[in-house]
């Protein structure tokens, strides 16, 4: 069985962007492989945030990752930080990744761009570590989407040149690419995020269970807010689908039968955006209702969610330790024995 890596940067309560994006297809994957999932809180460092407020960040992500269904049984869950390993082959590794690679990364300048008062070295470093993070469990397959291909890139390069200078230890990991379009946020302008108050929160669901038609009428609120396809003017006016944010959302999440009223209600100016979007908050309230009930015991249990998070880091080092053996002796370095 093949190993999948995956990180995911400890923002706190997941968003529908998040779930749809990455963790949908997490749960999924834990059916054909061998997955390890790790919350990244080193990787964050290279943005500003509240010190006080990151332990809070993971907790409630791990909560969110395991109501949503990833299973501490079948996969790894942990915290970054709580395996040394990372940071350590992360500087091994940037003895063999050339500076011009790290200056084209196109996320670097994006992220530089958006925060000139803090390009630090880190930041530039981002695709280094996010190396190790993979190699350092040999993962052949690294779900991503299409933007995070470049580093995917860069991660084979990386091991192709370790092993190259020192000896084979680490495989050339591939992207495996998620089949979701880019999911915009309810400006219908950009990527959905927190950061940018465009995201549809998962814990607007908090109440599907136990208070379906409440949680109803919360998130069709919030959907009143969500950009539709703008050249439709008037009720009257045919619509266009590829155009609407709404529609790429009921493809991700409806029925086929509703994804066929949706199509032909939107051309035809049979249904209005109104009635569009209150037949997706019954469908996203009805799937999301399970992850409310599962969220709410694990909110109740927080020693469960630092035993798992302890357990998985427990598993995780014992095989980065290996790894990292395999690496010291090929870089022949000295080991007490």
């Amino acid at each position: 069985m093949k190993t999948v890596f995956s990180g995911i940067q400890p923002t706190g309560e997941l968003h529908l962007g998040n779930y749809l994006g990455a963790v949908r297809n997490w749960v999924a994957l834990q059916e054909e492989y061998r997955c390890i999932f790790c919350v990244v809180d080193y990787h964050a460092l290279t943005q500003d945030y509240d010190a006080k407020e990151m332990a809070r960040r993971v907790t409630e992500m791990v909560i969110d990752l395991l109501a949503l269904g990833i299973d501490p049984e079948r996969s790894l869950v942990f915290l970054q930080s709580m395996v040394p390993e990372h940071t350590e082959l992360a500087w091994v590794f940037t003895n063999v990744t050339g500076f011009g690679d790290l200056e084209r990364m196109t996320q670097f300048k994006d992220k530089a761009e958006h925060q000139p008062d803090n390009v630090n070295v880190g930041l530039f470093q981002y695709p280094v570590l996010q190396a190790a993070d993979i190699l350092l469990y040999k993962a052949e397959r690294v779900p991503v989407g299409q933007d995070q291909v470049q580093h995917i890139e860069l991660a084979r390069r990386i091991a192709r040149s370790f092993n190259h200078r020192w000896g084979k230890v680490f495989p050339e990991c591939e992207p495996l690419l998620t089949q979701l379009p880019k999911l915009l946020g309810l400006d219908g302008k950009k990527k959905m995020s927190k950061s940018l108050g465009n995201h549809i929160p998962l814990a607007l669901f908090g109440g599907a269970a136990a208070d379906p038609a409440r949680a109803v009428a919360g998130v069709k609120k919030l959907l009143g807010r969500a950009v539709t396809d703008e050249k439709r003017v008037s009720r009257e006016d045919p619509g266009n689908p590829d155009d609407c944010n709404i529609a790429t959302i009921h493809r991700a999440m409806s029925s086929a039968e509703d994804i066929a009223w949706m199509q032909q209600g939107c051309t035809t100016a049979a249904i209005g955006c109104v009635d569009c979007k209150g037949r997706l908050a019954e469908t996203m309230t009805a799937q999301f209702a399970g992850y409310a009930e599962r969220r709410a015991e694990l909110v109740a249990a927080p020693q469960r969610v630092q035993d798992i998070l302890e357990q998985g880091a427990a598993k995780a080092r014992a095989i980065a330790q290996r790894t990292m053996a395999e690496v010291h002796k090929k870089l022949g370095l000295w080991r007490s024995r």
